[in-house]
């Protein structure tokens, strides 16, 4: 049965070989610091569950301090050249895109619903597995499709994940730290300080609350992942369900697309507004605002009072 541990002793070995290639990388200006970076996420993957908690802290600890160093140098792994690639991408087009999310959702249906997909993927964390299932067959066909050289993958990954750097981890950390905010309780704090705001004298201020919050808090946190927890316990759960009598797939489902519209808002979502102002090379790329957020930000905006609207109509009615 292919479970989550098997994705994570995946992803711990390409980064292991991000690690190893980095410091064979003569042209990489910081080769050391990558490949120590790239390690100790590889530790982590690989081993975290044997470090503990006191262990895991320590290494996250590192990689926050090799991240506050500055940035880190981009690879220039040899693969193939322009003009293959070109050529490549236009006999083939969007074909590619197609395997990641068929498999995806494919081995989520088959897992949920078929003895066969049951037995062959774990019922825990069903859609990550299926993802990741998915990211190794369309590796398998680019290499079919494409014949690159046999390093190419990884050299590329490489050279990608040294485009994105320490904002690679910030989806992870922050996901975390929604957890712990979780486990402090300052989901009854924030709900507190929500309702001294805003009266909760009807479904629809409760709901706008809920919706506003989510998105409000993402910009604060740079992760919906983070606020969902914080804002479920706070306001959604609470209010939006117990009080008002809401459909909790639908209030939790709609509540974290709301959370996705400040996702587009924050320069905190650094992995998302950052990293493609940076490898787009925006003029203003390093303010906090910059092009990508406003190019998002209508669309934002109007997805956010969509959601409300949503959450309102559906939640109440089924």
């Amino acid at each position: 049965m292919i479970t989550l541990e098997h994705a994570y002793v995946a992803t711990g070995l390409m980064f292991a070989a991000f690690s190893i290639l980095s410091l064979r990388d003569p042209l990489n200006p910081t080769r050391f610091r990558s490949a120590l970076f790239w390690g100790l996420i590889a530790v982590s993957l690989l081993f975290g569950s044997s470090l503990g908690g006191f262990g895991n802290g320590l290494l996250v600890i590192a990689l926050v301090l090799i991240g506050a160093m500055g940035r880190l140098g981009v690879g220039k792994p040899v693969t193939t050249i322009r003009e293959q690639r070109q050529a490549s991408a236009s006999r083939w087009r969007n074909a590619l895109f197609v395997p990641v999310p068929l498999v995806a959702v494919g081995g989520t249906l088959l897992a949920k619903y078929t003895p066969a997909g049951a037995w062959l993927i774990s019922p825990v964390q069903t859609t990550l597995i299926s993802l990741g299932v998915g990211c190794v067959v369309a590796l398998v066909v680019a290499m079919f499709w494409f014949r690159p050289p046999v390093m190419a993958p990884v050299q590329e990954g490489r050279r990608l994940m040294d485009s994105i750097g320490w904002a690679a981890l910030l989806p992870q950390m922050l996901a975390s730290l929604g957890a712990v905010f979780l486990a402090a309780d300052v989901g009854q704090v924030v709900g507190d300080l929500v309702a001294q705001v805003i009266p909760m004298t009807s479904a629809f201020l409760a709901v706008f609350a809920y919706c506003a919050g989510m998105a409000l808090f993402t910009i604060i946190m740079g992760n919906a992942f983070a606020a969902f927890p914080v804002m479920t316990a706070a306001i959604g759960l609470p209010i939006v369900v117990h009080q008002f009598g809401g459909d909790p797939a639908i209030v939790c489902a709609i509540g974290m697309l709301a959370g996705f519209c400040g996702t587009l808002m924050t320069p905190m979502a650094a992995n998302f507004n950052v990293v493609p102002a940076n490898l787009l090379e925006l003029p203003d790329r390093n303010a906090p605002l910059n092009g990508v957020i406003r190019a998002q930000l209508p669309t934002a905006a109007i997805m956010l009072v969509a959601n409300i609207l949503l959450m309102y109509v559906l939640a109440f009615r089924f």
